[in-house]
């Protein structure tokens, strides 16, 4: 059984007022001290992150991933601050940076794209056997991303108005040199051989800068893939985790097999990618398959077949099937901040509704 862990990072807005906290490293601080949880700042002081220990089991993950969430809210309660689980902020942009060397070098070397700079996103790690399994998964998984940015889309708004997007993160994320799809690596040495390119180069001024959309984790044995949108629901998280733990499981086993990886040209992957953050699953999708748009409930039905049998294996079916039911049902975190905007009238309305839904 593949293990699978989760790293949100969410925003950080001030109690008795509609403005970013500045409160990061405090936050993390006083969660560190009342907790056993993995928690740490990120680039700007009004964000925070957490991480879920790595677990075979679903019910595990969703369990940690409430119990993290909850303490994390706590610790910013404390600081006069609420934790917002949004990829974008709908509220203002005046951000500053975490006084860390390494954040400091980005912001010289990247200049407004480091500087303003403030979205979260989701990270699921799924264990792999070997690099050589994780390359083969990378190569053979990339069809299937841009789904996953649709299912978790949850950043329509930024600073106070309403892009039009349904994860607006996906394309700010964008303006990073090394971020987007990936071509195909083909084994460990082409994929060694990509990084070493873009840190020489200097689009990246470190290994950790590699912002592929899914990439071999620096720190553990696993495949990272980092398309989605924190999700304001965390049983959303959870399915989302599932059905990337599928993925991982069906592409292995597609390689194990000696099937070919799908040739699927990166600039048709990047407009896939740039489709579902733009619309969500409320329009047509790209099946790269035929590189035409088809109903986007039907292109995820149809991943959901195609790992079947992974999640079958993985006692993740039920779970997968029912997730994604009320997903289909009720609509991701973008539908939820366009209602909550379209009822209140306001950008406070959105805050307290994703405020709520963060911690329920």
């Amino acid at each position: 059984m593949r293990t699978v862990g989760v790293e949100e990072e969410f925003l950080l807005v001030h109690a008795g007022s509609s403005q970013l906290a500045a409160a990061g490293d405090e936050v993390v601080a006083a969660a560190e001290a009342a907790s056993d949880g993995q928690f740490e700042h990120e680039l700007k002081r009004q964000q925070a992150e957490l991480g879920t220990r790595p677990t075979t089991s679903l019910s595990e993950l969703a369990g940690e991933l409430r119990r993290r969430r909850s303490e994390l809210a706590s610790a910013a309660a404390g600081e006069g601050a609420r934790l917002l689980a949004c990829g974008t902020s709908p509220l203002d942009q005046h951000v500053s940076t975490t006084p860390v060397h390494r954040y400091e070098q980005m912001m010289r070397v990247f200049g407004r794209v480091a500087r303003t700079q403030l979205t979260c996103g989701m990270h699921v790690h799924v264990s792999v056997e070997s690099p050589d399994e994780g390359v083969a998964v990378l190569d053979r998984i990339r069809p299937w991303l841009a789904l996953l940015v649709a299912l978790s889309a949850n950043s329509p708004f930024l600073a106070g108005e309403d892009t039009g997007y349904a994860s607006y993160r996906t394309v700010l994320w964008g303006q990073w040199p090394t971020s987007g799809i990936a071509d195909p690596f083909g084994d460990v040495a082409g994929y060694e051989r990509a990084r070493a390119a873009l840190v020489s180069s200097g689009a990246a001024i470190d290994d950790g800068m590699i912002y592929f959309d899914a990439r071999l984790s620096a720190r553990y044995p696993t495949v990272e893939v980092r398309v989605a949108d924190v999700c304001a629901n965390a049983a959303d998280a959870v399915t989302i985790a599932a059905v990337v733990r599928g993925l991982v499981s069906t592409a292995a086993t597609a390689a194990r097999d000696g099937r070919e990886v799908l040739g699927v040209r990166s600039e048709l992957l990047r407009a896939a990618s740039w489709r579902a953050a733009r619309f969500g699953t409320e329009q047509d999708l790209v099946d790269v398959s035929t590189a035409h748009v088809v109903p986007a409930w039907n292109l995820i039905d149809h991943m959901v077949d195609v790992i079947g049998p992974a999640l079958l294996d993985a006692g993740d079916s039920d779970l997968v099937h029912s997730g994604l039911e009320d997903l289909r049902r009720r609509g991701s975190g973008a539908r939820l901040q366009r209602l909550a905007y379209t009822s209140s009238g306001s950008i406070d309305g959105i805050v307290d509704a994703v405020a709520a839904q963060t911690i329920a």
